[in-house]
Order: C-alpha cells, then structure tokens, then sequence
C-alpha cells in the first residue's frame, strides 16, 4: 500500500493510503503554443469510500478547457458552471451518495486549482482528464520556455498536506512533442530527459520524455529552439460550428504574434537618467543560495547603472527596511553605502508582505525627468496576490515594473501580473538558470525609452471587422513578443492588415504585418480557448477595487464568457456528477489531501564556470587552459572563493573606471608587479587598469557578455572621456603601439592603444 509518511521536527506526523497513484502528462507545442492533457490515475485502497482532495499549481495564463473523469468504461465530462452553483452540485451529489468530480480555481489566486475526486468507493479506480492550453514565453536567447509547475509553495490559508520533494508517493511520467514549420534545433531542460528524438526527415517534429524517477525536487522546464529566429505571424482559426453566429466561439478568431523591431540607432544607446527602485525579498523562504544569488544580482545592477540616475533599495519580509530615506543620485559614494548593506543582507526578515513596502515606494514622488523603475525580487509567496497586482495597477501611470520569480513554485500569478500591469517584463529564475543575465536583460529594457501612444489599427476587407479581445498592449520591448487577439466578424476569404503605431524616443513608429484571413487547418480550437482567456482575465482585473471586487454586472459577463468558451475563471468551476453509478455508495466519506512536494528554501546553483578554450588573437595573452573558474593558477584558492567575474566587477568605479591596485591583479590572476611593469608610460594608471579589465572580461568571460556588457559600456564611456577616442571594438584588435605578454600560452588578446591615449 502506498502511504503518506512524513517527519517534522522528528516526529511522526501523518500515515495515510494517498489515493493518486500517477500523473502522465502529454504536452503538445505547435510553434509558441502548448496543449497541455494531464492524466491523473486514482484508486482507493481503503476500506472506506473517500473523497481526494488535490491542490496543486498551474501556470497563471493557461487557459483550462476541460475536465473529465473515466470510471471503469463510463465517461463523466464536466461542465463549465458558476462556482457556486457548482460547489452545490458537487455537495449534493456526494449527500446523495453519488461520486462527483470538481475542479476549480483558488479564490486567492489564478495559479493554484483545487481538483476534488468525490465518493470512490473501496477498490474503484477513477481516471481524471484535464486539459490547457498556454503560450510560451519568448526568453532572451530567443528560446521559447515550457514549464510545467510541480513545487507548490505555501501561499494561502486552505489545508495542504506537503511533503519532503523525495517523499512524493506518486509517479510522474512526461512527454513533449514539438511541431512548427521552422526546423527545431534542440531541446534543453532542467530535468533528466531522454535524447531529443527526431520524427521527421526536416527536423520540424520531435519528441521528448522525461527520463525515469523524476524526484519532484524542482518544476519541469523545456527550452525550445528554433533554427530560424521568430518573426511576426498571424493564426486565423474557424469558429465552432455548433455554436451561434457573432458569438466569440462561433467567429473566426486570430492571434497576431507580433515582434516589433526599434531602430537601431535609438537601441544602441542607453538612457543616462531614471530612478531605478529595487525591492528584494528577505523572507525565510530566501534563504541559502537564493539571498547570496540576489546579493550577487544587486551588485551587478548597481555597478551596470548609470552616473547621473537615482536609486534606492528596499527589502522586505514581515517588515521592511530601506536603504535610503528616499531615492539619492548614483556616485561611488552612494554605490559604496548601498553596497555594503547589501552584503550584510540576509533572509531575516519572517514572511513575505509586499504590500508595505510597494505602498512606500509609491507614496514617494517621482523625481522630475528620472522615470520611476521597479525591479521587484521575490519567491512569490505571498497569500494578497490579486491585491498587490491591483496596487501595482493603479500605480502603472508613474512607473514600470520589472518582476523575478526566484526558485521552484514562483507564483505565476504574482510575478506575471506585476510586469503585465506594471508594463515592465516577467523573468524567472530555476532550475540551473544563472540569475544575473535575465536581470541584465531587464535593466536594458529599462533603460529603453519607454514606448508610448500605443495604437493598433485594423485594415481588413469591406464587410469585415475585428473586435479585439486582448487588454491595450501598454508596453512594447525589442525582440519581446505581443500578443492579440480578435474576433472577426464578416466573410474572412482575402488578406488583412494590422499596424501597430507607437512613439519611442520622440519618433514616430510603426510596424506592420500582412496576414491571410483563410483559416488554418486543423488548430481545433486553441486559438479561440487563448482568446477567451485574454478577455477573461482583463475582465477579472479591470476596473476592480483595491482588494479586485468586481461588480455583478462584470461579474456575470465573465461568467457568461467562461460558460460559453468552456474556460474556466475565478467565478466558475468544472463540475461532473456520476449518474449511472447505480446503487448510492454507503457510509461516511474520509478526506483524504493528495500530498505536494513543497521547497520551503531550496538551493539555487552555484555561478556559471568560464569555459576554458584556447583562443589564438596574439600578443596579449591570459592563461586560460589550466584556468579555475577563470582565475590563473597563481592565485591561492580560497576556502570561500568569489565568482572572478563578481570579484572584478566589484571593483570597478560608479565612474565606470577600475583603479590599478592589488585587488585588481589578484582578480585577474596577476600581481602588482606584473601589471605595472608592462604599464605604458604614457598611459594613467586608471586608464591602463581600466583597458585590463575590459581585456580580461573579453577574453575568459565572453560567454558573460550579456552580464558584463552594460558596465563594460560605461567603462568605455569613460575611457572616451579621458580624450582615448576609441570605441569597444578598439580594444580586442591587432596591436598597433604596445604590447603586454602575461603567458606563452592559452587564450591571447590583443589591444589597441589609441596614439593619443593619456
């Protein structure tokens, strides 16, 4: 018999049959979108009839479109009803001694469902069906990001048995097939997975299982590739031909991808001015590997900013601290203050209440001319979800907010919902992930102007017409996807056109895709699923108060919409009644909690190692080939040694400058000595110390370069200030006037000192 048995404080708690024996999830991806079928195999193995309680995650935007249960050869499917009438269903049926099936989701937040298996009987078996469909996330090395949640953190008050991630009582098994009409280059996770396996001669289908005795120790995450980069396009699907005429299911419906492409002049270049707020999470949750990553994070934020912004720092847990009374401008005298504060920081601070610290970051006025930016660090586990978004909501007009879920079982729901409502971007960081490069990535989009009048107009064919359901796109970043979607109206045979209008930077852009309005072959209904999602969810959080009560009116059209798409919403539920199931099943029902595996603090991985690779450029030359982490053989090992990227990058000026002295040739894996003896006499000691690092970071960190890139950017700022007019690329070209020989083997730079170089 399979049983729940769990210690706590070395004590026996519970020893229960747990009545889920498998999970078997088949996940279908045709080019940025997933279908996902969850099977989910029950049998009581008591001596008494049960009802099994599940509470698990869910990806914040999926769209759940059906539910159905299988006993012996009957086939119960659940409807889509209002989640009260359908909480009265289920009740009444299990009084009556009939098995019912519910599935709904959480009160508190949209990322976490509640399946209910009602009245199984001693021996029976049920199969349980549920189906989603989700986008995927377009990551910053364009992969197209898949997770499936399996790490349920404590967030809100209901009852749930979790267990130790090794101790889940259940298997997992898990199958990805992946399909576009772009080749597929490769497949990567944080999970054990079988080979990648090709299923077709062009490499346009592939599949790909999870290898035997997943542990449930973290979510199951796919990287998926593609050979040729993303570009805009637009899926027309055929209305359901047994649902009503200008009806949102019975219309054709499109989703537009749409990747807008800025000028390159205006994205070369990086805002000088802002008020960059971050706010990180101290919570008892953050502890170990999580907080020493977030410290590393800020570090490198805080050396990437620019001279002449604003910043502060907050952190919070049950209370919060600031580092700052208010926002102060960025100078190493500030940097240093911040700095040290940030390194004693530690997870201390209890439980996880935003709200306290997000109301004093904006009661705060914004600094004229310094565009307010949030950066907001966080486990996700906070049990206000839907009150924090609307706070973040009703503050979106002062500033843009950038979120990071950090570690297994974020909450979609939170991180997703401050960047969408903020009009910043959503990153998370599991698994292997290195924390810094997504960060990175936000601080460029950041320091971006921010685009504004934001229009969408609609060219479609006489006749025709579009009823967008999508909420306004209120923020568009280069190289970052847009979603919409629309309802068409009219005979949809010839082409269309959509142009999306917007100002960045004082000009006036545009961007626009041709599309044909024939509907595509078999798509089913997934396009139209997605759509109703989309509005669902604006509805749900539009015009909502502080706490997202929403009046009867929205109410009962959110609830109509999900009724008719058959989505589910936060006012709806899937319900299913067993009516064949003959005699009434006798006795009193034990309640039995599916048990979760839950991390109250798990580990994150250790900096990424440099790889060592010989690199033959000439003449300047550091060793790499017996190269430890990227430091040189000479430098003693240390029993608590750095990231040397972090090590030289805490050294580095707000100025953008590094100053000649021990700490920087211990760095690099030097002495004082060698640095100075191949000084060249006409150059300043900052300017030289300046040139070695930037030399070090391009010839053993080039696999960091989007880490280092915004702070080797302002060094070079800097070096041009010195009356060196030379630009990045200067520094890794053959030499000219000076030379500087660190070995006789292993990876070779080259430098370029300009002739009127100080």
């Amino acid at each position: 018999m399979v049983i729940t048995c769990f210690f706590h404080n070395m004590k026996l708690l519970v020893v229960v049959p747990v009545p889920l024996q498998s999970v078997e999830v088949q996940v279908d991806v045709k080019d940025h979108v997933a279908t996902v079928v969850s099977t989910l195999l029950y049998q009581n193995k008591e001596e008494k009839p049960i009802e099994a309680v599940f509470v698990f995650p869910m990806p914040s935007e999926a769209a759940v479109c059906h539910f159905s249960a299988k006993v012996g050869q009957t086939l119960i499917v659940a409807e889509v009803k209002e989640k009260k009438q359908a909480r009265e269903e289920y009740d009444d049926a299990l009084s009556s001694g009939q098995q019912a099936f519910l599935l709904e989701e959480s009160d508190q937040s949209p990322d976490i469902f509640s399946m209910s298996v009602g009245s199984l009987p001693p021996g029976e078996s049920a199969s349980i069906r549920l189906e989603y469909v989700t986008e995927l996330d377009v990551q910053a090395d364009e992969a197209l990001r898949f997770c499936l949640p399996a790490v349920l953190n404590p967030r809100y008050q209901p009852t749930v048995t979790s267990v130790p991630s090794s101790l889940v009582p259940y298997d997992l098994t898990f199958l990805a097939r992946v399909q576009s009409a772009r080749p597929i280059s490769k497949v990567e996770s944080n999970c054990t997975m079988d080979p990648l396996e090709f299923l077709s001669q062009d490499q346009t289908a592939a599949s790909v299982k999870l290898a035997a005795g997943h542990k449930f120790d973290r979510d199951v995450e796919l990287l998926i590739y593609y050979k040729d980069t993303h570009e805009p396009s637009a899926v027309v699907e055929a209305g359901q031909a047994s649902a009503k005429a200008e009806t949102l299911m019975g219309d054709p419906a499109v989703m537009l991808s749409l990747y807008p492409e800025f000028p390159k002049d205006i994205m070369s270049s990086v805002s000088s001015s802002g008020e960059f707020v971050f706010l990180l999470d101290r919570s008892g949750s953050m502890s170990g590997g999580r907080i020493a990553s977030a410290r590393d994070t800020l570090l490198l934020l805080l050396k990437s900013l620019p001279m002449g912004c604003f910043f502060n720092i907050y952190s919070f847990g049950s209370t919060f601290e600031q580092i700052f009374p208010e926002s102060v401008e960025y100078k190493q005298e500030t940097m240093e203050e911040a700095l040290k504060k940030v390194e004693m920081m530690q997870a201390n601070l209890g439980g996880t209440e935003i709200l306290a610290p997000l109301e004093r970051i904006y009661s705060q006025n914004c600094i004229p001319n310094q565009p307010r930016q949030l950066f907001v660090f966080t486990d996700g586990e906070v049990g206000n979800t839907k009150e924090v978004i609307n706070l973040v909501k009703s503050n979106s007009g002062s500033h843009r907010c950038f979120s990071f879920g950090i570690g297994e079982g974020a909450s979609t729901a939170l991180i997703n919902g401050l960047a969408k409502e903020g009009g910043g971007h959503a990153q998370f960081i599991t698994g292997s992930d290195r924390m810094q490069p997504k960060v990175i990535q936000s601080l460029r989009f950041a320091m971006q102007p921010a685009v504004v009048d934001i229009s969408v107009k609609w060219d479609l064919p006489k006749g025709v017409s579009a009823t967008v359901l999508s909420p306004p796109l209120t923020s568009i970043f280069q190289g970052q996807r847009s979603l919409l979607y629309a309802q068409l109206t009219g005979q949809v045979l010839t082409e269309g056109c959509v142009t999306v209008k917007y100002s960045l930077a004082g000009r006036p852009t545009e961007n626009k895709l041709n599309f044909s309005l024939k509907p595509t072959e078999e798509t089913g209904l997934t396009v139209h699923r997605l759509a109703a999602r989309s509005l669902i969810r604006s509805l749900e959080q539009g015009q909502g108060d502080r706490r997202g009560q929403i009046d009867d009116a929205k109410k009962k059209k959110i609830i109509d919409l999900s009724v008719q798409s058959g989505v589910s919403s936060s006012f709806t539920a899937f319900i299913a009644v067993n009516k064949t199931s003959g005699e009434a099943i006798q006795g009193p029902l034990l309640r039995r909690n599916v048990p979760v595996p839950m991390m109250m603090a798990c580990s994150m991985p250790m900096p990424r190692m440099a790889a060592c690779m010989d690199i033959d450029c000439a003449d300047v030359m550091f060793r790499a080939a017996d190269c430890d982490n990227g430091a040189l053989p000479s430098v003693p090992e240390s029993k608590a040694k750095r990231d040397p990227l972090l090590e030289l990058v805490s050294l580095q000026k707000a100025s953008g400058c590094w100053e000649l002295e021990p700490a920087l040739a211990k760095a690099v894996g030097k002495t004082s000595k060698d640095l100075e003896d191949k000084q060249p006499s006409a150059a300043k000691k900052e300017v030289w110390a300046t040139i070695l690092a930037l030399v070090w970071l391009h010839g053993l960190k080039a696999d960091a370069k989007d880490e280092w890139e915004l702070l080797v950017m302002k060094a070079v700022t800097w070096l041009q200030s010195q009356n060196g007019n030379f630009s990045a690329e200067d520094i890794i070209i053959p030499i000219y006037r000076h030379s500087l020989l660190f070995s006789d083997h292993g990876i070779a730079i080259t430098i370029r000192l300009p002739v009127d170089l100080p």
